[in-house]
């Protein structure tokens, strides 16, 4: 007896410490869950129930330099409800009023609203969508309802905010204003504006609080932002809109006209280097023409005859030869190292003057005049082509410019043929944006500036940044150089290969081109003609300088030349523009009073100087006058775009209420 009484004594006190080690091995346990894994397993449980979701702030705007909008972000919202966040009493207080409310912007009875809503409260969801892709005004009206104006908590409204981009004039310039895309691994890219500028247009984001309801659901603690999004600046670029829909509209026109592969037109201010217009167009399978790709700024190509405007200029300023020497055509060929330059007239044109050569675009002359003079020192020719700034980037803005090829002498490639292939524009590779920069200081009285796109960066009515026009070059040659050069550009279209663009009343100067593409493979496979023409006009006061570029023209008719293809793109944006595109006069004596004015803004403001207690109805009202007359009222007041009013957020005829804040959507 007394031998089990131990034992069993020894089997208790065994289960004792048995227990007594799992009791403190729970407690060291809970112990380090405490005080060394606490901060990890609490902020563990916060992550899975409790998340801050970013706010994407609103993009700033593009607009036009007429403030035509190119490009806008559009707010859109998705309207939810969590059908378990009301009280009993309140969801049925308000279930059949918020039916009907619900009815009056979203197009379903007011029976189906009160029949879905009733059924998600039965079936405990939380995540009820009510609608998508609301605007701000339809956004606004909803949160106002009855129970929804209770708020998240109490009237369950969930929303949720995404920003579209859109631009209202459609797909002209498409490419200039370009896009910004971010992936899912965070990475982003981009092109055009759009990408050269995201860091003034993109703002900051702002961040919200939001509560786990279910698997993939979330909805927001309280309803305010823990951080309220910045919206970004608005860019306001050199673009005009008339300007650009002539440039987009005739190179469309003679695209199709030709069957062309691709094209580009650039219109630039000729003073400043403000870029006016910019068309890229390029073919699809099914034979309709878009933006695709920046042709003008990124596709570096042998331009051709536009080129000898470059030996010319350097011919007259080293003074080795004058516009009226006179140079043999030999029927129109000879030949440098057993390869032959022709003219594109058979039989030549006998002989000729160096300006008649440049004027009918022979290359027999063009080709004699630089090799004849530069080919014991080609480095003498090539230093001058290298300081017009043509063998290296403008440094636009945008991403993916063209890199220019501009052969030198001591490159292991340069053969006895190099000097006079670049004679007539070949060996050599520029944008035709170099080129219409090139061509535009020479119309600029030799100074050279850089084109651009951007002139203002703004915030509202405060300017944040302004763009200057730069100077790349103040004086590219002598003024003796630029009287002969303006002389000869303006014979080429009076009598020269440009003679069918010719007009007595509207002068214009510039230069045909007509370069063979991929022309070095041995089977002919591939080869093609690009057709350009460059100038500026009018041509003895030039505003604005001008580059077209089709690239492979249908040539069935034999009709590929510049002055065919390209040439009458830029007589019909030239004459357009000084036709069609309205006109800004200076007003002298502007502050001058008139009684009339006086005595109409008197009456008018004595009219609201009275206690106005109704709310004016502003819709159709231009969105400055609407913005005057509801400040003097008074409001606060919220503009959404811009142009007349399409709708205000508080309805006319109701009371006014002081710095209540009222919203406009202006259009």
């Amino acid at each position: 007896m007394a031998v089990e009484d131990k034992y069993i004594s020894y089997r208790i006190y065994l289960v004792a410490c048995a227990i007594f080690l799992m009791a403190l091995a729970v407690a060291v346990k809970l112990t380090n869950i405490q005080w060394v894994e606490g901060d990890y397993y609490r902020e563990l449980a916060k992550e899975r129930t409790v998340k801050n979701f970013v706010i994407p702030a609103n993009k700033g705007n593009i607009y036009s330099s007429d403030g035509s909008l190119l490009a806008t972000s559009i707010p859109k919202y998705i309207i939810r409800f969590d059908a378990l966040a009301p009280k009993k009493e309140d969801f049925e207080n308000n279930v059949r009023a918020l039916s009907d409310s619900l009815a009056t912007i979203l197009g379903k009875s007011s029976y189906y609203y009160q029949n879905e809503l009733r059924k998600a409260r039965a079936n405990n969801n939380r995540y009820f969508l009510i609608a998508r892709d609301l605007s701000y005004t339809d956004y606004m009206k909803i949160k106002s309802f009855p129970l929804f104006e209770l708020g998240s908590y109490k009237g369950g409204i969930i929303v949720d905010q995404k920003t579209v981009r859109e631009h209202p004039i459609g797909k002209i310039a498409e490419r200039t204003i370009g896009y910004e895309r971010t992936y899912d691994a965070g990475h982003s890219d981009g092109k055009g504006i759009e990408w050269a500028y995201k860091d003034y247009l993109n703002g900051k984001d702002g961040r919200i609080l939001k509560q786990k309801i279910a698997k993939g659901q979330w909805k927001p603690i309280r309803d305010q932002n823990e951080v309220d999004p910045l919206d970004g600046y608005d860019v306001i670029s050199t673009i005009d809109v008339y300007i650009q829909d002539i440039a987009h509209h005739a190179l469309l026109k003679q695209l199709e006209d030709y069957e062309a592969d691709h094209g580009c037109v650039v219109v630039m201010e000729t003073h400043t280097g403000k870029v006016r217009a910019i068309a890229n167009l390029g073919r699809a399978n099914d034979g309709t023409y878009y933006e695709t790709t920046n042709y003008a700024v990124a596709e570096s190509h042998e331009p051709g005859s536009t080129f000898k405007l470059v030996d010319l200029m350097t011919i007259l300023e080293d003074k080795v030869a004058d516009t009226s020497t006179v140079y043999d055509t030999h029927g129109g060929e000879i030949r440098y190292s057993g390869k032959a330059v022709r003219d594109s007239h058979k039989g030549g044109y006998g002989k000729i003057s160096l300006a008649r050569g440049f004027e009918l675009s022979s290359n027999t002359v063009l080709v004699q005049a630089v090799y004849e003079n530069y080919k014991n020192n080609p480095s003498k020719f090539v230093n001058h082509v290298n300081s017009y700034g043509l063998n290296k980037r403008l440094h636009m803005d945008f991403k993916g410019e063209g890199r220019p090829f501009i052969p030198q002498p001591t490159d292991k490639n340069w053969s006895n043929i190099s000097l006079p292939w670049m004679a007539f524009g070949y060996g050599v590779s520029v944008t035709p944006m170099q080129t219409l920069a090139y061509y535009n200081a020479v119309a600029n009285d030799g100074i050279m500036v850089k084109p651009y796109f951007v002139s203002e960066i703004k915030e509202w009515n405060k300017t944040i940044k302004k763009m200057e026009t730069q100077v790349i070059n103040s004086k590219i040659c002598s003024d003796e150089t630029l009287s002969k050069l303006k002389a000869v550009l303006k014979n080429v279209v009076k009598k020269g290969t440009a003679s069918k663009l010719y007009s007595k009343d509207f002068p214009m100067a510039g230069k045909t081109g007509t370069a063979q593409v991929n022309y070095g493979k041995r089977d002919g496979s591939g080869l093609y003609y690009a057709s350009s023409f460059v100038g500026y006009f009018p041509a003895d006061a030039p505003k604005y300088s001008c580059i077209v570029v089709v690239h492979k023209p249908n040539t069935a008719n034999n009709n590929y030349y510049g002055a065919d293809v390209a040439g009458p793109v830029f007589k019909r944006i030239a004459q357009k523009i000084f036709t069609e595109v309205p006109s800004t006069n200076e007003i002298k004596k502007l502050d001058r009073k008139v009684p009339k004015q006086e005595q109409s803004y008197n009456e008018y403001f004595a009219k609201l100087q009275k206690n106005q207690q109704l709310m004016p109805n502003v819709k159709g009202m231009p969105g400055m006058d609407a913005i005057a007359l509801l400040e003097n009222l008074g409001l606060q007041v919220r503009a959404k775009g811009i142009g007349k009013v399409k709708s205000q957020s508080l309805q006319a005829g109701q009371n006014i209420r002081k710095n209540t804040t009222i919203t406009l959507e202006l259009l």
